[in-house]
């Protein structure tokens, strides 16, 4: 007897055999001889002949895989060579338990190679499907029937596992086949004997789902699901309170969702088909379920309660539509109301500190429970603000002695009636009397009744969510503002024992500051002080805690920026405000830059490197708060940045930890151009040379941006600077793209076409601004190299992205030098390179005019062709006309309607002719 080892081993030697045969029928089948197709095809019977009689059935692993390979082998074979496919396996097979067990997987596979929608199938596979689906329906699928319903008598009460299999198969065949093959009164009532078995329920039940899923005639679904009612109620399943068994009860939820969907949709369409007698039957039949959905709603179970959301909300949605709601109607939407508060709360078991998977999916239920809240407020706004009014006011009139969940719930109510109740620009306490008084109402009653100071995380964050979201309420009772700040900054926000809550809080105070800053300044001082702790920058010592992360410090910084610089204070005020938020930080970056410079270990030079950065990180937060109105200039702040501009540039020539400081320096750069304008333009020289001081492809890439903001918008004021930075940045550029690198390297690949991108957008930006002297001045051998790799770009590449960038430079250059008095030789340059860049580019095969980047390409190649004929005249049309198109070999007549395309003076017309005329000459 063999040991288990070798068991073992024989089992992936059988498995991989199996796999082989699998890629045969896959990719080779059409190579094949017909003796060797024979051969697979009996080889297949055999083995499942032989499993009849083997003493062990085959592992799970290796009979799914066998089913597969059927499976692969009947799509083939099927329409053509083994139309017995079926019958042949039927004979085999008997009711002999292992053969029905793979007759029921090899079914299963077929399903899933023929319907699942998870498998992405070509056209001609789809097609292929369509018709093997309807060559079964006409020859097969009766047969099939029968075998179910005998495997299913035949095993219901003796083998649970392959009875289950057998209702599985039922469920997925039951969308594509002829429905009253299996909605008749033998397989309902023997699905029906299923519903009272334990082991078969739960699969029962999922059968029938399919079934009532099934598309169909409405007045006929309609039919179908009430007769499966009745019965399902007679047989007592309706009263599911005597149900013990949750997972059953989550099946039997999503029957009767799918049961309550459909009754739904008959109701929509024959409402839409003006069929009102059967209409008002349909909703007299949903009318009938809603106790039931009910009863599932509010069960304690989130899976049954979750199920049964989708007919809870298509239910709402009709009672929308209706213009009259009876007293009944009113009283489901009140009960539904109930349950979707009741349902909001967390339980006992919800673990805040450490959330895993269970919590996940609460989150996720949540969700969906918000959606019905949404929905209810449609139906009855009225009702919803009255009923969280009345939960609200009850439960904060007593929080000290309520159970925190409560309260959380209580709160959150009050936070989701915002997006519940929508009005444009959060202006809940304006307009609506009634409303705006009862949000007025509860948000007083949060902020005056001490909750903030409840012991429980949930409900902290809960109320300062709220506070925030409802941050209107404050313009309209100031006298609330002092309370909620020092809520903010002491041990309830800001101070918090847990760390989460501290983090969320610092950016929430961040937006309610902002969103307040017109009421802030009797208070600016002493927030400032306040905070004053929290924005130490944390030194890189180890087993030091700060309260706040620097992320979380980042929104501290940013809010006393806002304060400072929206304060009624006079500019030196301001000044001197923004220079104590500012000088720690320099003082300390100075320091820490003389400690990087003579650190030896490497973990320590990065943990002060990232010290370094975050300190720039923040004196860049800080910027955020100037504006058009208030800019840094008007608030007398320019000295303070100029100053820390001289503080950082040095970490540029730092030889340590290159990457975090050039970016931090960078980031802080991009923001100076924009708040300190040309006072910024002393300093950009000498960081530009730094940052080109041994620069890989990534720093490059992240230095052009910076170089083509300060082109952008200062453009001739930058003309020298840009001329003597112009090759310098070049050779670098060209240094790393000419870099050798291994044929397979994506990521070095993908570097330099990142590169490359920015190189030419780059050139774009120069042209663009008006500053085509600076490459005019490079001398014409530099002018020439930057002109051929443009050319490459436009037609070598194939990167759509970048060719039509190349493009708009070209159309530029020659707008702007392709005129009589342009310079020397670029005329020849234009006949010699650039018209013929217009052709080779699209007829290259990677150029591909399905694509929609691609097609953009094309457009700028058009603009560029349009820009040439309009500098050079007639010269260009007579040079395509005798000279380069005959040397393509294009036909004489589709020459002449070119050049006429071209010369038409819409634009439009061009464009579109062109498209079609590369079509036509691709092959």
């Amino acid at each position: 007897m063999p040991t288990p080892t070798s068991d073992k081993g024989d089992d992936h030697i059988k498995f991989f055999c199996f796999q082989v045969l699998e890629h045969q029928v896959k990719y080779k089948y059409s190579e094949l001889t017909t003796i060797q197709q024979q051969l697979i095809r009996e080889t297949l019977i055999s083995w499942l002949q032989a499993q009849m009689l083997n003493p062990q059935p085959e592992k799970t692993f290796i009979r799914n895989k066998a089913a597969q390979v059927f499976a692969l082998l009947f799509v083939t074979e099927y329409l053509t060579k083994w139309p017995k496919f079926f019958f042949d396996i039927l004979s085999v097979v008997g009711l002999n338990s292992r053969g029905v067990d793979l007759y029921l997987r090899i079914l299963m596979a077929i399903d899933s190679e023929l319907v699942d929608r998870d498998v992405v199938h070509t056209s001609e596979e789809a097609r292929r499907n369509t018709l093997i689906k309807d060559t079964m329906r006409e020859q097969c699928i009766p047969n099939l029937v029968e075998s179910w319903y005998q495997i299913l008598q035949n095993y219901q009460y003796t083998n649970s596992e392959v009875t289950c299999q057998c209702l599985e198969v039922v469920g997925a065949y039951v969308s594509w086949i002829d429905l009253s093959l299996i909605a008749n009164d033998r397989f309902i009532n023997m699905l029906l004997g299923h519903m009272s078995i334990e082991v078969l329920r739960e699969e029962a039940c999922d059968c029938l789902f399919e079934i009532v899923n099934k598309g169909m005639d409405p007045v006929d679904k309609m039919k179908l699901v009430e007769s499966l009612c009745q019965v399902l109620q007679s047989a007592g399943f309706f009263s599911i309170d005597q149900e013990e068994d949750v997972d059953f009860l989550a099946r039997f939820s999503k029957l009767v969702n799918g049961m309550g969907q459909s009754l739904i949709a008959s109701w929509t369409k024959l409402i839409k088909n003006g069929d009102i007698k059967n209409a008002q039957e349909a909703l007299q039949a949903i009318e009938t379920k809603v106790a039931l959905m009910l009863q599932l709603l509010i069960h304690e179970d989130d899976d049954i309660s979750s199920n049964i959301i989708g007919f809870c909300y298509d239910y709402l949605h009709i009672l929308k539509q209706l213009t009259m709601l009876s007293d009944q109607q009113k009283a489901n939407v009140e009960a539904i109301m109930l349950a979707v508060m009741k349902k909001l709360t967390y339980d006992e078991e919800y673990n805040f500190e450490n959330e895993g998977e269970d919590e996940a999916m609460f989150v996720e239920y949540r969700k969906q429970l918000k959606l019905l809240l949404d929905r209810l407020a449609q139906v009855s706004p009225e009702l919803l603000l009255a009923s969280v009014r009345r939960v609200f006011s009850s439960t904060l009139q007593n929080w000290q002695t309520t159970r925190f969940m409560e309260v959380e719930v209580a709160i959150r109510l009050l936070y989701m009636l915002a997006e519940a109740l929508p009005v444009s620009h959060g202006a809940h306490f304006s307009g609506d009397v009634s409303k705006a008084s009862a949000l007025q109402d509860m948000m007083r009653t949060l902020v005056t009744s001490g909750v903030s100071s409840y012991q429980h995380t949930s409900v902290t964050l809960e109320f300062f969510e709220t506070v925030v979201r409802y941050e209107k309420f404050f313009t309209v009772e100031p006298q609330h503002i002092p309370c909620v700040l020092m809520a903010f900054l002491d041990h309830r926000g800001l101070r918090h024992a847990s760390a989460k809550v501290r983090s969320r809080t610092a950016y929430l105070f961040s937006r309610f500051v902002k969103s307040l800053n017109k009421q802030m300044n009797p208070f600016i001082e002493d927030i400032l002080n306040r905070i004053q702790d929290l924005l130490e920058l944390s030194p890189p010592e180890n087993g030091y805690q700060s309260l706040l992360s620097s992320d979380d410090q980042l929104f501290i910084y940013e809010t006393a920026g806002v304060l400072i610089v929206n304060s009624e204070y006079p500019a030196e005020r301001k000044q001197a405000l923004m220079r104590n938020l500012l000088t720690p930080l320099m003082e300390k970056f100075k320091i820490l830059l003389e400690k990087l410079m003579l650190a030896q270990d490497e973990e320590r030079q990065a943990s002060l490197a990232d010290c370094l950065n975050h300190a720039v990180g923040f004196a860049s937060r800080t910027s955020k708060a100037f504006s058009n109105k208030q800019t840094v200039k008007q608030c007398g702040c320019s000295e303070v940045y100029l100053d820390c501009l001289q503080t950082f540039l040095p970490a540029l020539s730092c030889p340590l930890q290159k990457d975090v400081l050039r970016s931090g320096v960078r980031t802080f750069l991009h923001r100076m151009i924009i708040c300190l304008e040309e006072e910024v333009l002393p300093f950009i020289p000498s960081a530009s040379e730094h940052m080109l001081k041994d620069c890989e492809a990534k720093d490059l890439q992240e230095l052009i941006p910076l170089i083509n903001q300060i082109t952008a918008k200062f453009k001739v004021q930058v003309s020298p600077f840009l001329q003597q930075m112009f090759m310098p940045l070049l050779h670098a550029i060209f240094e790393v793209l000419l870099r050798p690198a291994e044929d397979n390297d994506q990521s070095a690949a993908l570097e330099k076409q990142m590169l490359r991108r920015s190189y030419f957008a780059f050139l774009q930006t120069v042209t663009g601004s008006g500053m085509s002297e600076v490459i005019a001045n490079q001398g014409a051998e530099n002018v020439e190299r930057v002109l051929v790799t443009v050319i490459q770009g436009a037609v070598e590449y194939p990167d759509p992205i970048a060719q039509k960038t190349c493009f708009i430079i070209l159309s530029k250059l020659v707008e702007l030098w392709g005129g009589e008095d342009g310079p020397v030789g670029f005329a020849d340059f234009v006949y010699k390179h650039i018209v013929p860049a217009c052709f080779l580019a699209p007829l290259k095969q990677t150029f591909d005019l399905a694509d929609a980047q691609t097609v953009l390409a094309l457009s700028e190649c058009a603009v560029t062709l349009k820009t040439i004929h309009l500098k050079r005249g007639p010269e260009c049309v007579q040079y395509l006309q005798q000279e380069y198109l005959p040397s393509l070999q294009v036909a004489p007549e589709i020459i002449q309607e070119f050049c006429q395309a071209l010369q038409q003076p819409d634009a439009k017309v061009f464009k579109n002719y062109l498209k079609v005329f590369f079509q036509r000459a691709k092959p």
